[in-house]
């Protein structure tokens, strides 16, 4: 059974759409014909696995807080265009795409063919419900409203320009079928199958979305129906929590546990780990290092993310004195040891040095223009070997975000009890070796300005569990819906921050008390290499020149010759409620003039 489901779609045995054309311009042609298909539990099965290509991400998700408060990036991103540019319907035309749908709905209309069980047949039904109901809240979390369609359309369909539907009446279908499926899918225990714990996952995950969306977001006028997602995703994660299926990693080891999540090529057996994309050596090769990523290349962390993560002790870095001003090495000093596991720190030995010019031993930044300094951990494959690359295997659903949706859901409801924490936030923590949290937690000012519509009596313990959300799950993809529900778009336009110098001169960046770097003023050239100082040790120094944005410098700091790393100097503005949605292409809009535009679109 090993990695059964990605050898399968890897060896190219499912085919189930013919054209990528949108069935809403015309209908595409299916290579599966229902008059001789659907004959088979094996039919059904075959058809079912198609639905899996490209639906589950794979390492990719490592930069996917690419243009959040977590990474600032030189790489092209949606939001970051919409923000700085003059975004239209004309522009902002890519997401409207509904193939999937169409091969969901195909499988749907044509399964009950099959002579097999009712047991059986209701399983493969809510294997398709659940990828209609997750297609559908991808589009709602893009759109809001968007037509609900549960048929195959025909090319003279007259529900081809039917309106947008409400987003109540499309999410009440969605989770419909949440119910259904998460009723109704087998438990499988084949690797990357989709199973019930599956469905519930992502049936908690974007209950809570909706939840949260609902409730923070006043121009949808939907708080009064928020509670009631609060409570499915509630239930949801307390059905996963008491089947006992899942644990969090821990082998009593806080400085490796939660690294190992993340650089493993045998994620499988993992107790974490819900659904992952498995990857094997000239089989499936996932062709990861990740070097892009660590390098100076488009993503890179931001000192914001850096300063959520506490003290070892619990207290915030914040409180700490002149915690804004502090050098890379005194950054790391008795910090929760996910920051460890995350970030390259003082000291760390770099093996695989493919892509980093300074070559494989203790690390050193590399600096450069719109690069923040930091260097990302999580998902580097630091290794020689090509066969660990190729193998990296990656946690798509971890037990860890389950235990985190459930204490926000009940902490949201009003219901969070200290029982609640240490079944579920507290495990978290104590394989990272940080202290509890309790329902005492006082109200961080740094979390409240950040998060200002939180308010009411749990308001400390809510914005607690959103910080545990943030340090736990950074850099894995999650960040940017995290905003977009918890109406903190703002927090997109604030310039990230690179690490601090406190102006030109020679600096120690490996924690040693030897310098490795020199900084000079921008109007100064970096001598020859014969004539570079060398430290105590007898390497040569690196230098850099530094200045102002906009200058020839190496990199820019915030006032030209100290302060902050500059990675991003117009982040542009997040207008508000407008992009939190994105618009119907206007192509669509003119084959269908019943798609009104909503929210300023």
């Amino acid at each position: 059974m090993k990695r059964y489901i990605q050898l399968l779609l890897a060896a190219g045995m499912i085919t189930v759409s013919g054209c990528n054309d949108d069935f809403l311009e015309r209908l595409p042609q299916t290579e599966i014909a229902k008059e001789n298909y659907f004959n088979s539990e094996q039919d059904l099965e075959t058809y079912i696995l198609g639905l899996y290509e490209d639906e589950f991400p794979g390492v990719g998700i490592y930069v996917g807080d690419a243009s959040t408060d977590n990474a600032p990036t030189t790489g092209a991103t949606e939001i970051k265009s919409i923000m700085v540019g003059n975004p239209s319907a004309a522009t902002v035309n890519s997401g409207w795409t509904w193939t999937k749908l169409r091969d969901a709905n195909f499988f749907l209309d044509n399964f009950r063919k099959a002579p097999i069980s009712e047991e059986s047949l209701n399983h493969y039904e809510g294997l398709a419900r659940f990828f209609r109901a997750k297609f559908y809240m991808e589009k709602v979390g893009r759109y809001s409203d968007v037509p609900w369609y549960d048929k195959v359309l025909a090319t003279n369909d007259e529900d081809l320009n039917k309106p947008r539907d409400s987003r109540d009446m499309v999410v009440g279908k969605i989770f419909e079928d949440y119910n259904f499926a998460s009723e109704h899918v087998r438990d499988d225990s084949r690797s990357g199958a989709v199973s019930r714990s599956v469905v519930l996952a992502y049936k908690a995950r974007h209950a809570l979305y909706e939840g949260t969306y609902r409730k923070y977001h006043s121009e949808l006028s939907m708080q009064a129906t928020a509670n009631g997602f609060l409570e499915i995703a509630r239930d949801a994660a307390q059905q996963l929590i008491e089947s006992g299926d899942f644990s969090i990693h821990n082998t009593g080891k806080p400085a490796e546990d939660y690294a190992s999540l993340f650089n493993n090529t045998s994620l499988e057996s993992n107790p974490e780990v819900i659904l992952g994309t498995f990857n094997e050596q000239d089989k499936i090769n996932s062709g990861w290092w990740g070097a892009f990523m660590f390098g100076n290349y488009e993503a890179s962390p931001a000192r914001d993310l850096l300063q959520a993560y506490q003290m070892k002790d619990g207290t915030p870095y914040t409180s700490q004195p002149g915690y804004a001003t502090k050098l890379f090495t005194e950054e790391f000093k008795d910090r929760d040891p996910r920051l460890y596991q995350t970030f390259a720190y003082p000291g760390w030995e770099l093996v695989n040095a493919t892509t980093y010019s300074q070559g494989a031993g203790i690390y050193v930044q590399q600096f450069a223009k719109n690069q923040s300094g930091y260097h990302q951990l999580k998902g580097f494959v630091n290794q020689k070997e090509v066969a660990v690359a190729n193998s990296l295997d990656t946690p798509v659903l971890r037990f860890a975000e389950i235990l985190l949706i459930y204490a926000e859901a009940k902490a949201e409801l009003g219901q969070l009890t200290q029982a609640d924490l240490d079944l579920s936030v507290n495990k978290i923590r104590a394989r990272a070796g940080m202290p509890p949290l309790t329902m005492a937690a006082p109200v961080d000012a740094v979390l409240k300005a950040q998060y200002p519509l939180v308010t009411g009596a749990n308001t400390g313990i809510v914005l607690e569990i959103r910080r545990e959300r943030r340090v736990e799950l950074a850099l894995e993809g999650y960040r940017f819906d995290d905003l977009m529900r918890w109406n903190a778009g703002k927090l997109i336009e604030k310039e990230p921050e690179g690490l601090y110098f406190p102006g030109i001169g020679k600096y120690d960046l490996t924690g040693d008390g030897v310098v490795d770097v020199k900084l000079i003023p921008v109007a100064e050239s970096i001598p020859g290499e014969a004539d570079k100082e060398s430290n105590s040790l007898g390497k040569k120094l690196i230098y850099y020149r530094v200045g102002p944005v906009g200058s020839d410098a190496s990199f820019f700091l915030k006032n030209g010759t100290s302060g902050t790393i500059v990675t991003d100097p117009e982040r542009g503005t997040f207008q508000e409620p407008k992009y939190y949605y994105r618009p119907v292409p206007q192509a669509q809009v003119t084959l269908n003039p019943n798609l009104k535009q909503i929210f300023g679109w």
